[in-house]
């Protein structure tokens, strides 16, 4: 699924950069094509685009649905499948997300807490005074009990 989903987004992006579909809409944008999901019988591609700069996103989505039926047409020219895929096209959320995400790593009260925790690792260490284990060690006082019945205490030198 995933190879064809890079296929089928190598040549939407290909016919969407040609400028190949008589459309004023879309021979006025810039469309990039971030990421194909196909179904897992690989009838269905859900072709997620985005008008470089975000303008104007609703007419490019019906300008392209409009021209489906040439873009598959093409689609199974240029991939060799079994079925030409349905075309669903849609908005591709991706860039918002990371902004929001950038816009919440970036805000005072988690570079608050950033600095807050660099503080304490840095006083104590990662694992803290007592180290991963504690003071015990990994076996504990108790020691471990071997396969062959060889009893060896924790973090004792014998």
């Amino acid at each position: 699924m995933l190879r064809v989903g890079e296929l089928v987004r190598h040549v939407m992006a290909d016919l969407l950069s040609r400028g190949g579909i008589p459309d004023p809409v879309l021979e006025k944008h810039v469309i990039t094509v971030p990421e194909v999901r196909m179904s897992p019988d690989l009838k269905l591609a859900n072709v997620y685009v985005m008008p470089l700069g975000g303008a104007d996103v609703k007419p490019v989505i019906a300008a392209l649905d409009r021209h489906k039926k040439i873009l598959r047409t093409e689609l199974a020219h240029k991939v060799n499948l079994k079925f030409a895929p349905d075309l669903k096209f849609r908005v591709d959320e991706s860039f918002e997300k990371s902004a929001r995400i950038d816009a919440l790593l970036g805000s005072p009260a988690v570079q608050r807490d950033l600095a807050g925790e660099q503080g304490i690792a840095g006083e104590q260490g990662i694992a803290g005074e007592q180290g991963i284990a504690g003071e015990q060690g990994i076996a504990g006082e108790q020691g471990l009990a071997m396969p062959d019945g060889d009893e060896r205490k924790g973090n004792s030198k014998e």
